[in-house]
């Protein structure tokens, strides 16, 4: 077999398998897009109406409070990551740590990222209960952003690495310090960092066994940041295993706000990196 073969067969092999990737996700999102909006449709308010007493049996009212859950848990969870991550990313780059400090706590960071996200929650249930507490908004806030960390301070750090070296000398040059370089150096590599927090918020949004440990499976509207509650996730798992058809219709439409928010926010990172990518070195020229 000439090289020209091996050549044709290989990109055959990766257009088909390209070609199965997306009809896969193609058929995911549009069996959850047709059933799910076929039930939005029939009731447009289902999303913004609070549940009933009995709505995991009978399906009265609707999935506001977990829509809700998944706001007070993500939203705060996603700020404390952030905050920690730029703060690691930085630290971890030439001006403050060696390279082999660098590179043991990127090996760690990989580790972290790869850990099941159930493990996170079963981590914070054990802290939960040698506290004597019980599951609540907070649990689940801690879970989340040691879930969105290592994730967060993988993308900031090589974003940092991949901004231009001249952002670095220059600003030395100009005798600033190792903060405002580290400013200059932030805003050069803007487009990774927001990559890395939209990336963060949607795997936070969209996880299900870190908050059941943590926060639980309520079935009533969040009342305070140490009352049980419920995210848009967890709810879909209990609504799909119903025997109600109605409540597993519901989980559809639930899966369907769930994949317009993730896709949203895929498109809002894209158009934000866009933006931002304007204002650095090698950056679109507007």
């Amino acid at each position: 077999m000439n090289r020209y073969t091996k050549q044709r067969l290989f990109g055959g092999a990766v257009r088909a398998a390209t070609a199965l990737l997306v009809s896969v996700m193609l058929l995911v999102v549009g069996v959850t897009v047709a059933r799910g909006g076929r039930v939005l449709l029939a009731d447009p308010t289902i999303f913004l109406t609070p549940p009933g007493s009995r709505y995991m049996l009978e399906a009265n009212g609707g999935f506001l409070h977990a829509v809700l859950g998944s706001i007070f848990i993500v939203g705060p969870a996603t700020a404390i990551a952030m905050v920690l991550a730029v703060s690691t990313a930085i630290y971890l780059q030439s001006d403050y740590s060696s390279e082999r400090f660098s590179d043991a706590v990127n090996m760690f960071l990989n580790v972290l990222w790869a850990t099941p996200p159930i493990v996170y929650g079963v981590f914070v249930l054990t802290i939960i209960i040698a506290v004597g507490a019980q599951t609540s908004l907070f649990f689940g806030i801690v879970a989340i952003a040691i879930f969105q960390y290592p994730i967060m301070t993988r993308y900031t750090d090589e974003a940092l690495r991949s901004a231009p070296e001249t952002v670095r000398e220059s600003t030395y040059g100009l005798g600033a310090t190792r903060f405002e370089t580290a400013r200059m150096t932030v805003r050069a590599a803007a487009p990774g960092v927001i990559a890395g927090l939209i990336m963060g918020f949607a795997r936070g949004i969209g996880d299900a066994a870190t908050v059941l440990f943590t926060t639980g499976r309520s079935s009533n509207m969040p009342g305070g940041l140490f009352d049980s509650a419920t995210t848009l996730p967890v709810m879909i798992f209990d609504q799909a295993m119903s025997f109600n058809p109605e409540i597993r219709s519901h989980a559809y439409a639930a899966s369907f706000v769930l994949i317009v928010v993730v896709l949203g926010l895929i498109i809002i990172s894209k158009l934000l990196a866009g933006r931002y990518a304007r204002y650095t070195p090698a950056g679109r020229h507007s």
